[in-house]
C-alpha cells in the first residue's frame, strides 16, 4: 500500500484536514468530498453566505481554502464561533459538519480555539503487569439524576478508583454522538469528545489526573460503523451514498441500523488511522478497546454464524479488507507509542486476532472473554441453585485461545449482577439493621462468588462496570421517551457503597481485596490457572494461580471439614480473603486461619491442604 507523504504524515492528516489557525492568523481548511459541486464555510461570521468563502478545487476529491486575518490580525474564527462546511450537489447547498471536527454542540460545529493550550502535568506511564479495568461512562456517573461531567469524574471518580485497587480506566461514549441512549455506539463526530460532559480541554484535565493517580486510560472506540445521521454525522458528507462508506448494500448494517466503511479506500484509511493518532497524540490515551470488531470480521457481521471450525474463519466469509484495517490500526498504535493497549471485542473467536503481526496475527494483545457474563445471565436465569454444572462452568472460564490474553468480566454495562439475585429486596434488606433475608444472604454470596470464580479463572486480566463493584441495585437505562426521559436509571448512587448502616458497604469492599490480592500476587499475568478439583458432586472448585490457592464450594447447604486440597508446593498456608468475612457473615473468622500443606498428594499433586470450607464461601490462601 502506498501512503502519500509515508505512514507518520498519512496518520497525522487530521492536523491539516479540518479547520485550523494558522501562527499569523490565518485560517486554512481542507476537506476531501468527492463528486460535489463545491464547498464553502460558512456561520455567523459571514451571514451564512454560501458564496463568502469558497473552497478551491484540488485533484483527488479534495477541497481547499485559506482565509486571510482581519485587518486587526486577528483569525475570523474565534472560539465559540458557530460554523458549518456547505456542501453544494445538483446546484443546491446542504449544510454539513466537518467529518474532521473536533467539537460539537447539539448538531453544530463550535470552533474551539482556547486562549491558552492545556498544560500536561503528569507524565504517561504504560502498563507492563496485570491488567485490572474498570469500565467507566462519564455521564452516569453521578448519584444524581444528570448527565456528570469530565471535571467530576476527574475529581470525585478517580480517587475512589484508585482506592478500589484498579490501575486503567477505560472511558466509553467519548466520541461524540448525537443520541444518549446508543451508548457512544453510534458515533457521529470521530475526533470531536462528546460536548455533554464538557469541553476538550475538561477530558485532557480528566485524563491527566488520572495518570497522576497512576491509573492508565483507554478509549473505547467505534470503528466498526458509524451513525446514519446525515445533518451531523459523516452518512452522505458527499450528498450520496459513497464517500468513506461502501454505497452499495455493504454499506449498512440492517440490525445497527448504521453505515459501515470501506477499509479499502484510501481516504478511509486516512480518517480512521488518522482518528487513533489523534486521541493518542492530542489527549493522551495509552489504548484502546475496539468495538464490535466481530461485525467488520465477516460478511455476515457474525449473525447468523456458529464458528464451529476453521472454515468458518478463514472462508469466503471472511472480511479480508477489514482484517487487513486491523492489522494496520494495530501496528500503527504500536509504531508511534510502544507498550499502549488494545483490547478486541470479538464474539467469533478468530484465531490470529490476538498474535503478533510478525507472526501473521492482527496484533490485538487482549480479547473481551464476551462469552463469560452471557453464561452467568443464563445460568441464574434458568438454573436452580443446585443444578448448576461445575464441570461446564470451570470449561467455559478456561476456554480461550492458547497463548491468548483476554479481559475477563462476569456482567455487561446494561446488567447487573445483583439485581438479577436480589431484585426487590435490594430497597428494604439492606440495612445492616434489617434482617438476613434468605435472598439478600444468597445474593450478596453468589454476587462475590461469581466475581471471583471470573476473576480468578476467567483470563488474564479483569474488566469492572462502574457501580458494580458495589452490586448497584439498578439495571442502567438511558433517558427515552419509553421511559418520560427520566435519569432515574441513568446514574451510579455511590453514597449506597459509602454508607456505613448499608449492606452494599460488604460487596464494596470485596471488590477492593479481590484487587489489593492481585496486586500483591500478580496471578493474572503469571500464567494459566491449574484447576486440581471441579466436582459436581460435591459443587466444588478448586485451582492454584500465581502462588495462591483457590477454593469454592458453591454447595447451598453443605459445609466441609477437613475437605482435601490440592497443592503441588509444600509450607504453610495462610487465609488472603475469604467471601463471607467481608461479605458480612464472617464464619471463617471463626476457623483455623493457617493450614499445612502435607502427604500423601491429591489429584496429581504432591501435597493437600486439609480445609473448612461453609456452603456458598470461596477461600484464597497463600504459602507463608
Amino acid at each position: 500500500m502506498h501512503l502519500p507523504g509515508g505512514l507518520k504524515k498519512f496518520t497525522l492528516s487530521y492536523r491539516e484536514y479540518g479547520v485550523h489557525i494558522n501562527k499569523n492568523g490565518s485560517i486554512s481548511c481542507l476537506e476531501w468530498c468527492p463528486g460535489v459541486q463545491g464547498l464553502s464555510l460558512v456561520g455567523d461570521f459571514n451571514k451564512w453566505d454560501e458564496t463568502a468563502h469558497p473552497y478551491k478545487s484540488l485533484e483527488n476529491g479534495k477541497w481547499f481554502l485559506q482565509v486571510p486575518p482581519n485587518p486587526d490580525g486577528t483569525p475570523l474564527l474565534k472560539n465559540g464561533t458557530i460554523y458549518k462546511i456547505a456542501v453544494k450537489k445538483n446546484g443546491n447547498y446542504f449544510y454539513k459538519l466537518s467529518p474532521w471536527a473536533n467539537y460539537v454542540e447539539k448538531s453544530k460545529m463550535v470552533f474551539y480555539h482556547p486562549e491558552n493550550a492545556y498544560q500536561w502535568k503528569n507524565l504517561v506511564t504504560h502498563l507492563n503487569k496485570s491488567l485490572r479495568i474498570y469500565e467507566a461512562h462519564v455521564g452516569i456517573s453521578s448519584p444524581e439524576g444528570k448527565v456528570n461531567t469530565y471535571r467530576a469524574f476527574a475529581d470525585d471518580v478517580i480517587p475512589r478508583i484508585q482506592r478500589q485497587g484498579y490501575n486503567c480506566i477505560q472511558l466509553m461514549a467519548i466520541m461524540e454522538h448525537a443520541y444518549y441512549g446508543s451508548f457512544g455506539y453510534q458515533v457521529t463526530s470521530f475526533f470531536a469528545p462528546s460536548s455533554r460532559f464538557g469541553k476538550p480541554d475538561d477530558l485532557k484535565y480528566l485524563i491527566d489526573k488520572a495518570h497522576g493517580a497512576g491509573l492508565i486510560v483507554l478509549l473505547d472506540v467505534v470503528h466498526s460503523h458509524a451513525s446514519k445521521n446525515i445533518e451531523d454525522g459523516l452518512n452522505q458528507w458527499t450528498c450520496d451514498d459513497g464517500g468513506y462508506f461502501h454505497s452499495n448494500a455493504r454499506g449498512y448494517h440492517s440490525q445497527w441500523d448504521s453505515r459501515l466503511f470501506d477499509y479499502t479506500n484510501l481516504e478511509t484509511q486516512r480518517f480512521l488511522l488518522s482518528n487513533l493518532r489523534y486521541w493518542q497524540e492530542e489527549y493522551k490515551f495509552d489504548g484502546f478497546r475496539f468495538d464490535g470488531v466481530t461485525s467488520m470480521l465477516y460478511h455476515s457481521h457474525g449473525l447468523s454464524d456458529r464458528f464451529e471450525s476453521y472454515d468458518d474463519y478463514f472462508g469466503l466469509n471472511t472480511d479480508t479488507q477489514s482484517v487487513t484495517y486491523l492489522t494496520l490500526a494495530n501496528y500503527l498504535i504500536q509504531k508511534y507509542r510502544p507498550g499502549s493497549i488494545t483490547v478486541v471485542a470479538d464474539r467469533s473467536g478468530l484465531p490470529t486476532l490476538c498474535r503478533p503481526i510478525e507472526e501473521g496475527g492482527q496484533g490485538f494483545e487482549y480479547r473481551l472473554a464476551m462469552s463469560l457474563p452471557d453464561m452467568w445471565i443464563n445460568i441464574l436465569k434458568h438454573q436452580q441453585d443446585e443444578e448448576w454444572n461445575i464441570n461446564n462452568i470451570v470449561q467455559t472460564l478456561e476456554n480461550r485461545r492458547y497463548m491468548g490474553k483476554s479481559v475477563a468480566y462476569a456482567e455487561m454495562p446494561c446488567q447487573s449482577l445483583a439485581t438479577g439475585l436480589m431484585d426487590k429486596e435490594m430497597y428494604g434488606f439492606m440495612s445492616i439493621n434489617s434482617p438476613y433475608t434468605p435472598v439478600i444472604e444468597r445474593g450478596i454470596a453468589l454476587h462475590n462468588l461469581i466475581r471471583l470464580l471470573t476473576y480468578g479463572l476467567g483470563g488474564e486480566a479483569w474488566l469492572n462496570f462502574i457501580g458494580n463493584e458495589f452490586g448497584h441495585p439498578e439495571w442502567l437505562d438511558f433517558p427515552r421517551i419509553g421511559n418520560n426521559e427520566s435519569f432515574q436509571y441513568c446514574r451510579r448512587q455511590f453514597n449506597l457503597a459509602d454508607d456505613k448502616n448499608l449492606r452494599y458497604k460488604f460487596m464494596n469492599s470485596f471488590d477492593q481485596a479481590m484487587n489489593n490480592m492481585e496486586e500483591k500476587h500478580q496471578f493474572l499475568s503469571r500464567g494459566p490457572a491449574i484447576v486440581t478439583t471441579k466436582s459436581d458432586e460435591d459443587k466444588v472448585v478448586v485451582f492454584e494461580r500465581g502462588g495462591l490457592v483457590f477454593v469454592f464450594n458453591l454447595h447451598t447447604t453443605k459445609a466441609y471439614t477437613d475437605y482435601w486440597v490440592a497443592t503441588d508446593v509444600p509450607g504453610r498456608y495462610r487465609l488472603v480473603l475469604a467471601s463471607d468475612v467481608i461479605g458480612g457473615k464472617g464464619s471463617y473468622l471463626r476457623t483455623l486461619r493457617t493450614y499445612d500443606a502435607r502427604q500423601p498428594g491429591h489429584h496429581g499433586r504432591r501435597y493437600h491442604l486439609s480445609v473448612y470450607i461453609p456452603p456458598r464461601v470461596a477461600i484464597v490462601l497463600e504459602r507463608v
